[in-house]
């Protein structure tokens, strides 16, 4: 189905001021739709959320808010078609430190969430998003990489992972007994500008790399880089979002959102360094909940969505250093510290 039925709809977008949420919200302007938006805005200062993210406060439709809070949710979904509930604490360092948050905002506004939209019957689906991180560590092939089947068994390494999981059992459970459509997506590693890295976290390489070798400081391949990810530009998550919103095969399935290609974080390191070829690189220890990863399988992405991502890993390393290069204002203050340790 083109995104085309989309027009006129009302999509409630939770996080809707990250990354991701600020692209799904804009793909949804553009179209035609009029996107809901609500989100903590508590994930960096407001002046990020402005400057990168492209987030006006002063928009009706743009509400600051938890969603684990009774009420919240219930108060802006009447009347919306669709519903993208992308917000979590989706940072595996942050939810290892601090379960308890994690738990609030990944189980508790999850519940919140599922309850408001099956209590709406003006609902037509809603999609949970979730994470490659349910998989955890799978077995490949001897001399392969891992693929990741939907139909593989989960063994989340994290307290993120862990959420996640239960969120995708949640979601069938609570839609499922109300009859209210759903499809789940399990999002590989993405990436894409304007992302911005947060203090005390591990996750994010491009940007991570990128910023760190902008700054002339060394990259740290943890474990020795030998980790596998399936890196998916933002741009293609959001638009495969949207078809997971819209498809008529997505209905009550779970999808991954990847490109079917593995990467390694070395080879992530050497594509950084084509851009800045004197950043050097250490190996260092591998942080805990780090999982060896893999790549996604596609079939039934182009099965189901009829649509594939179309952004190659070195196409979107490019467009991420080109536009830190443009925007070197974007690199955090705690970065440019130059005796502190970071990741």
């Amino acid at each position: 189905m083109s995104l085309e039925t989309l027009v006129g709809t009302r999509v409630l977008v939770t996080r809707a001021g990250g990354l991701i949420g600020s692209r799904l919200t804009a793909q949804l302007r553009r179209i035609g739709a009029r996107p809901v938006s609500v989100c903590k805005i508590d994930a960096y200062p407001r002046r990020v959320y402005h400057d990168h993210f492209k987030i006006l406060l002063d928009d009706l439709d743009f509400h600051v808010g938890d969603i684990a809070e009774p009420g919240m949710v219930h108060a802006l979904i009447s009347g919306c078609d669709y519903v993208i509930h992308a917000a979590a604490l989706a940072d595996v360092a942050a939810c290892t430190r601090q379960p308890l948050d994690a738990i609030k905002a990944n189980v508790i506004g999850t519940q919140r969430v599922l309850e408001a939209a099956a209590a709406t019957p003006s609902v037509r689906r809603v999609v949970f998003v979730s994470s490659a991180s349910v998989y955890g560590n799978q077995d490949p092939l001897p001399g392969e990489f891992a693929e990741f089947t939907e139909d593989a068994p989960l063994r989340p390494l994290s307290v993120y992972g862990s959420t996640k999981a239960w969120g995708e059992f949640q979601t069938a459970a609570v839609l499922g007994e109300a009859g209210i459509s759903y499809a789940i997506v399990r999002y590989f590693s993405v990436y894409g500008e304007p992302q911005i890295i947060k203090e005390n976290s591990h996750s994010w390489v491009v940007a991570w790399f990128c910023m760190r070798a902008a700054l002339g400081l060394p990259l740290h391949l943890h474990g020795g880089g030998r980790q596998v990810r399936d890196l998916v530009h933002v741009d293609d998550i959001a638009t495969g979002t949207l078809h997971a919103l819209i498809a008529p095969a997505a209905h009550n399935q779970t999808v991954n959102i990847g490109t079917g290609v593995g990467t390694t974080i070395r080879e992530v390191a050497e594509l950084v360094r084509l851009h800045y070829p004197d950043v050097t690189v250490d190996d260092t220890p591998l942080p805990p909940g780090d999982p060896q990863g893999g790549y996604a399988c596609t079939r039934r992405m182009g099965e189901v969505l009829g649509w594939r991502p179309g952004i190659t890993v070195a196409e979107g390393i490019a467009r991420y250093a080109a536009w830190l290069k443009n925007t070197p204002e974007a690199i955090p203050s705690w970065l440019r510290q130059p005796a502190a340790t970071r990741p």
